[in-house]
């Protein structure tokens, strides 16, 4: 049975260690860690959780994208499960958009990302799967990968006047749906 796990906030080691590579993607334990990360993020309100934030240094992370409070406009995707990913491929183009984290609880900041990218995964059948993702998924997927090598989003920011708390975050949002 899956159990709710605990979210590492920042300042906590693990969150800014490179994490180990999955040596056995059929390994019980790893597949019980896949489970108690499903829950977590769906719990969270989460698009996306990687084993280090739930005090896990391997190399496996979640994508779960759907429409929630925290991102209203977030485009429904099943939960993927990515073990040992790579980005193989970017594009030249990069945007600037809001992300937050479950680790950085109420903050907001506007972070450069790849508009596509070229990844290869080991998804949780132990199959090696290569694909391409665009836009919000995208920016999901890069958010995640950079928790597996100890970065988190602020250190992606080109200026500090670029974080916002989530509640201006979400005014933010509001405003913009009333002038549409």
């Amino acid at each position: 049975m899956a159990r709710l796990l605990q979210i590492a906030q920042l300042g906590h080691p693990v969150l800014r260690k490179r994490a180990t590579d999955v040596e056995d993607v059929q390994n019980p334990q790893v597949h019980s860690l896949i489970d108690d990360m499903l829950l977590t993020v769906s719990d969270a309100n989460g698009v996306g959780i990687a084993a280090p934030q739930v005090y896990e240094s391997k190399r496996i992370f979640i994508i779960s994208s759907r429409p929630n409070p925290r991102y209203p406009y977030a485009p429904e995707m099943e939960p993927t499960t990515m073990i040992n990913p790579e980005i193989i491929g970017k594009s030249l183009d990069t945007e600037k958009d809001w992300e937050g984290c479950l680790t950085i609880p109420g903050v907001r900041g506007l972070v450069p990302r790849h508009k596509a990218i070229a990844v290869s995964y080991v998804s949780d059948q132990g199959e090696t799967v290569e694909t391409k993702y665009s836009g919000f998924i995208a920016r999901v997927f890069q958010h995640e990968f950079d928790h597996l090598e100890g970065i988190v989003f602020l250190d992606r920011l080109e200026s500090t006047k670029d974080i916002v708390m989530e509640k201006e975050w979400l005014k933010m949002i509001a405003q913009r749906e009333s002038v549409a």
